[in-house]
C-alpha cells in the first residue's frame, strides 16, 4: 500500500486530569473530614453515603447529602459546613501523598511532550502542596475559583481544555469517581477511569469510561492505548 511522502500523523491527545482520588491519595482522608463537619452540626451521615457523592464540589456534595438526610440549609449553614470540613481536612493532609506512579506518569508526559493539565474543585491553597508533593508546583491548573459550576457539569475539563489552547473534544480525561466521566462526556471528551477513588470498574464505564485502570501507575504501562506514544 502507497503511503503520501507528505502525511503527518495527528498529535497525541491533551490528558486532562482530576487530582483528588486520582494524583493524589485523599479520597478518604476527604470522607472523613466531611463526616465530622456533618457530625459537628448535628447531622450524623453514614460514611458510604459520604463516599458516593466525593468528587462534586463541596456545595454539591452538602447539598446532595442534605437532601439525603431530609433537612436543608441556610446559604450561611452550608458554607460553615463547607469550612468545617476544611479544617478537618486540613487536620489529615500531612499523610496524603501521590498514588502509585502519578508523578512518574506526568513526567513521562512531558518527556512525550503531550500537553496535559489539572482540573480540580479544591481553592488554589488547598492545590499548591499537593502539587508539591506530585513535583509539578507550575502545572497548568484549573480550580474552583476558575469556574461557574464543578463537576458534574462540564466547566473544568473546557476551562482545562481552554488553559491549553486545545478543543475539550480533542483531549482525554482521567478520573476517579462518575462525576469526573459524566462531565467529560458532557464536555465530549473521552473518558479514562482509575479504580483509586473507590467507584467500581462497571460504574466508571457505565459513567462513560473508555478504559479503566487500577491506578496510575497502570495508565502508565498502558499509555498506547489511549493514544500516547513518543514523540518522533
Amino acid at each position: 500500500m502507497s503511503t503520501d511522502a507528505g502525511y503527518e500523523p495527528p498529535p497525541p491527545p491533551a490528558l486532562l486530569f482530576d487530582l483528588d482520588g486520582t494524583l493524589v491519595d485523599n479520597v478518604y482522608q476527604h470522607v472523613i473530614a466531611w463526616r465530622q463537619a456533618l457530625h459537628e452540626a448535628g447531622h450524623d451521615v453514614p460514611v458510604w453515603r459520604i463516599h458516593r457523592r466525593i468528587g462534586m464540589s463541596g456545595g454539591l456534595l452538602v447539598d446532595a447529602l442534605t437532601r439525603e438526610i431530609g433537612t436543608s440549609l441556610s446559604r450561611g449553614e452550608a458554607e460553615a459546613l463547607e469550612r468545617r470540613h476544611g479544617a478537618a481536612y486540613g487536620e489529615q493532609r500531612e499523610s496524603v501523598q501521590p498514588l502509585p506512579g502519578a508523578p512518574e506518569l506526568l513526567a513521562r508526559l512531558t518527556e512525550y511532550g503531550v500537553p496535559w493539565a489539572i482540573a480540580s474543585s479544591a481553592s488554589p491553597d488547598e492545590v499548591g502542596p499537593v502539587l508539591e508533593r506530585l513535583g509539578v508546583p507550575d502545572a497548568p491548573l484549573v480550580t474552583s475559583g476558575d469556574v461557574a459550576h464543578a463537576k458534574p457539569d462540564p466547566d473544568p475539563w473546557l476551562a482545562g481544555a481552554a488553559r491549553l489552547g486545545v478543543e475539550a473534544e480533542t483531549c482525554t480525561v482521567v478520573g476517579d469517581s462518575v462525576w469526573d466521566l459524566m462531565a467529560a462526556r458532557r464536555a465530549r471528551a473521552l473518558g479514562v477511569g482509575l479504580l483509586t477513588g473507590g467507584y467500581g470498574r462497571e460504574e466508571l464505564e457505565r459513567a462513560g469510561a473508555y478504559r479503566v485502570y487500577d491506578d496510575p501507575s497502570d495508565l502508565l504501562r498502558h499509555l498506547d492505548e489511549v493514544g500516547v506514544r513518543p514523540s518522533s
